[in-house]
């Protein structure tokens, strides 16, 4: 049931030493945190909706403030912690629901 939910709710699948990440969340949740834990270190993931029609992707994926090229990141186990940000673009109707 964990997998599941992490899997298809949350988006987050790891292969080797990369974490995927295609959220798809209740459009009535704001949001919400998770903290992953790869070996000895911490990423702490925050996801999120945005209405921003600008946007050039629906996905955009941040790691200590850097923008990465697609929506995975590069696991790296070096005893510290990340903050991870996740924004993808919800429709307003999707929204309004």
């Amino acid at each position: 049931m964990y997998r599941l939910i992490v899997e298809s709710l949350l988006g987050l699948r790891r292969e080797v030493d990369q974490l995927h990440l295609a959220p798809c969340l209740p459009a009535h949740w704001g949001g919400l945190t998770i903290h992953y834990r790869y070996r000895e270190t911490v990423y702490h993931i925050a996801i999120a909706h945005t209405r921003d029609a600008g946007e050039r992707d629906a996905t955009r994926v941040t790691v200590d403030g850097v923008e990465q090229a697609g929506q995975a990141i590069a696991l790296v186990d070096d005893h510290r912690e990340h903050r991870v940000e996740v924004r993808y673009r919800t429709t307003a109707a999707a929204m309004a629901k």
